[in-house]
Order: structure tokens, then sequence, then C-alpha cells
């Protein structure tokens, strides 16, 4: 490992040194290619997984919400801990992961064990000092980043395929200010890809191709959490609040927690639906949860067991997706949030 942190240094220090510009553009481009490969080798080591015996901990999905299974705490101080979200415990679960300090992703203070699990996260808080945030905030923004993270940003949309024979093919269906055929030619070279049809459908960045022909990008929404606004003005705060993705709070004096709440569950960009049983009240105490992208009958079926599709009738819906109340519905109806839905089995 140590000889890849070395090349790994080597790369940053002359990109550090090269000037950003058209002519420079072909050979920075080569060198972000050879540093994702080799931070690649970071996250997964050859021989196996990331990690030896006992090393790091899981979070492994279980129905609406997520089990956390610590194998050993030691490795960790503090130790992880979940949290129900205080709001709906049923939707989810907030893990509390130790500090991420500068040089995590490189494996420092078990830095790649921590980060490695916020890879499976939803959703990412990143707690500041609303006093000196935008030094602590880049520091973690470069850690996850260089782990393979990508906060509040969509998959480029760059289409890529390989192919048996045909060189490279590329197409841009609008103007590129930094990619060219040459500058693609060498980032796929230094993959060994020689044959394939690159389709750049937005202006691109060799950043963007790396990550796309990579294809171990997360993309999460992140909240920015700015703690001790009692010691900042009112001014200040005004000026806190038109930054995007950030929310200021007090936790000494919990002040704004109900607008944190409200912010994590728009990002999460999730679905209440609520149970009736026949003859019964619906039951709001325990919604069903669905991602906003799978919100079918079949959908909330399938979150219910598998083989309920199977017995499906019809159902009757009461809420904002139909036009009356109840409403007869099949299994390709969306519903919406806070819809209430009663399944008829065959």
């Amino acid at each position: 490992m140590s000889g890849t942190l070395a090349k790994i240094a080597e790369i940053e220090a002359e990109m550090a040194r090269t000037q950003k510009n058209k002519a420079t553009a072909h050979h920075l481009g080569l060198l972000k290619a050879r540093l994702a490969k080799l931070r690649r080798e970071l996250i997964t080591p050859k021989g196996g997984g990331g990690g030896g015996p006992g090393e790091g901990f899981d979070v492994a999905k279980t129905g609406d919400a997520q089990r956390h299974t610590q194998k050993h705490s030691c490795l960790f101080h503090p130790a992880p801990s979940v949290h129900p979200l205080l709001f709906a415990p049923s939707l989810g679960q907030l893990l509390d992961l130790p500090g991420i300090i500068e040089g995590a992703k490189d494996g420092k203070g078990r830095g790649r064990q921590v980060i490695a699990v916020a890879r499976t996260c939803n959703l990412i808080l990143i707690v500041l000092d609303v006093l000196k945030p935008l030094g602590h905030k880049k520091i973690i923004e470069n850690e996850l980043e260089g782990f393979g993270i990508r906060l509040n940003s969509k998959p480029p949309n760059i289409g890529f395929k390989k192919k048996d024979k045909g060189g490279i093919n590329l197409t841009a269906t609008c103007p590129q200010s930094e990619l060219d055929a040459d500058t693609v030619k060498s980032i796929l070279a230094e993959y060994k890809i020689h044959n394939a049809d690159v389709t750049l459908r937005s202006d691109a960045t060799a950043d963007d191709l790396i990550d796309v022909v990579e294809g171990n990008r997360f993309y999460i929404p992140c909240i920015y959490v700015l703690n001790k606004i009692d010691q900042i003005s009112i001014e200040e705060l005004d000026i806190i609040y038109k930054v995007p993705h950030c929310v200021p709070i007090s936790a000494h004096h919990r002040w704004n927690f109900d607008d944190l709440l409200e912010r994590i569950w728009d990002y999460l960009r999730l679905v209440r639906i609520y149970t009736k049983p026949k003859g019964q009240l619906p039951d709001y105490t325990s919604p069903v949860v669905l991602p906003d992208s799978r919100t079918t009958v079949e959908d909330f079926c399938m979150k219910i067991h598998k083989n309920l599709i199977k017995e499906f009738k019809y159902a009757l819906v009461w809420g904002l997706s139909v036009k009356h109340n109840p409403q007869k519905v099949g299994k390709d109806h969306t519903l919406e949030d806070e819809d209430v839905i009663q399944i008829v089995k065959k």
C-alpha cells in the first residue's frame, strides 16, 4: 500500500505543478485517469475485499430500516452508534460515524472503513462549526471524493459502451470546452480500452469521463449542518441560509431542529403509505416507506411480501393519487405521499 500512496502523492504533486489550460488538458486528463486507477486499488486492494477479518462494521438493510452490526467497536473511537430518526423511527436509522481526518481516504485513522460505510447511505449529514466551516468542509469533501463519493451531484450524462472492434467513436451532442477526441482516446487507453462508443450529451470534463469508465462512483445527497449559530449575528445567519444544501442549527439550545428534520425528509425523497385493514381504521403509526422512484401498488406489495402480489386482486386507495375516496385501482397505479391503501386478495 505504501507504494501506491507514494505514486498517488507523486501524481498529485505533478498535477499541482501543471497549469490548467487547453494545451495541458490532454496531459492532466491522463494524470487524472492514472490517479483514479490508483485510488481504486486503495478502495479494493488486490487479493480480496478491503480489510482483514473483523475490520470495520456492516450496515445491512432489513425491512423498512437498517440493522447495524458492529464487529469490533475498538477499531473506532468513539464507537459508532445508531439512532432512530426522531420524527419517524420507521423511516430508517441515523448512523453516527467517527470524525474524518485529513488523509482518511488513504487509510489514516481507519478512514477507509469509515468512508466505506458512508458509501452505503441514502443521505450524508456533515456537521461543521459555523465559525470555521469552509476549511473543514473542503477537507471532508476531498476525502469523500477520493473514495468515489460524489455529493449532491448527478451521474455524468455520458454514454459509454465497449465493443470488440472499430476503435474509439466519439459523438458530442453539444460543444465541449475540455474533452476532445485525443483526450478521450488517451484516457481510455490508460484503461486499455481501444474500442468503444462514447457519447457526450453535456459539456463534460475529464473527471466526468473517468467516473463513467470507473463505474464505481456513488452519487449521494448531502446536507451541511452548521452548528453553534447561537454564536453568530442575525445578519450572518441570513447569509448562511442562502448557501445551498446548508442548515444552521444550535445543538446546545436545540434551535432549528424542525427545519433540519424537514430538510432530511426532502433529501431522502421518500413516500409514506399507510395501511388500512378491512373494517378497521388506518394505521398512521407505522407507514410503509417507498423511494419516490418506485411507488406503484405493485412496489408497495413487493415491499410487504413478494407473495402478496401473486394474491393481489385490486386495491382501495384514499389520498391525493385518486380522484375520489376510496378508489378501486390496479397494481400499476402510482401512489402519492401519505396515501392510505387497502389490499383486496383473490
